[in-house]
């Protein structure tokens, strides 16, 4: 009679800072355990990239904070592609919101619902995209996804966290908007919010993310280059409609900390 033997298994771990670097790093592989988990595991990734936009928060408050006090507000990166009144309005509000709640609070409580939602948001929108062209996989498989593949932006928080720090100056020109033209237009102002997204942290994202649709997914390369590139396509056109209709309706600068 064979001897039954049992084989203690050990249980998944509640935080897994150990797959962070191999993320990055080595991608294939760690998104190969990740597939393997019956259980979400996107709590560590997410308390990164929290910590990483609430750092930035900090320093960007700070900065405005010395502006505010010595009676030089710090103008947002798009602001020469605002029209006469709405660089009046801006100005005007300015004075009006310089206290710790406009500083500190109100965008944070910003940075970190456009981190949540966002995850949330597309790692859905990814799941349904690369169903339609034939993924298996789960759904709590593409919100772990969206959430390891995120440590990028984590890294952006913290080196425009660090640049302002140096420089005790916002920056103003995030992403690729420096490329947009200079005009008050409709069309100019849209490019250059949709621009601003758009930088070497977005496509390590874009990367990351078709990397481990590719392996947890059973697709095809093109498939799941293609799944990616129209989930993010989605995602960035409509968040920088969001900033250029904020931008139209209150001349204030929008907070983007996803993309």
């Amino acid at each position: 009679m064979a001897e039954a033997i049992t084989t203690a298994i050990e249980p998944p771990k509640r935080f897994r800072f150990d797959w962070i670097l191999p993320v990055l790093l080595h991608p294939g592989a760690t998104f190969r355990k990740i597939a393997e988990q019956t259980r979400g595991v996107w709590l560590t990734p997410m308390i990164v990239l929290t910590l990483a936009t609430l750092a930035r928060v900090l320093i960007s408050g700070s900065i405005r904070q010395q502006a505010a006090l010595s009676g030089a507000p710090v103008l947002p990166p798009d602001f020469q592609y605002y029209s006469p009144e709405q660089q009046a309005q801006f100005m005007q509000a300015a004075q009006a919101t310089s206290g710790p709640v406009f500083i500190y609070i109100f965008p944070a409580i910003l940075a970190l619902l456009g981190v949540w939602v966002g995850w949330l948001l597309v790692g859905g929108l990814l799941h349904l995209v690369v169903t339609m062209f034939g993924g298996r996989g789960e759904t709590s498989y593409s919100i772990n996804l969206v959430a390891w593949a995120g440590l990028p932006f984590a890294i952006r928080e913290l080196v425009r966290a660090g640049a302002m720090l140096a420089t005790r100056q916002l920056i103003d020109a995030p992403g690729l908007s420096g490329f947009a033209p200079v005009d008050p237009s409709g069309t100019a102002t849209y490019l250059a919010a949709l621009l601003s997204l758009v930088d070497i942290y977005l496509i390590w994202h874009m990367l990351l993310l078709i990397i481990g649709v590719k392996l947890g997914n059973s697709l095809s390369l093109v498939k799941a280059a293609s799944g990616v590139i129209i989930t993010l396509g989605i995602v960035v056109g409509v968040e920088a409609l969001l900033a250029y209709l904020v931008g139209k309706l209150g001349s204030l600068t929008i907070i983007r900390p996803f993309f």
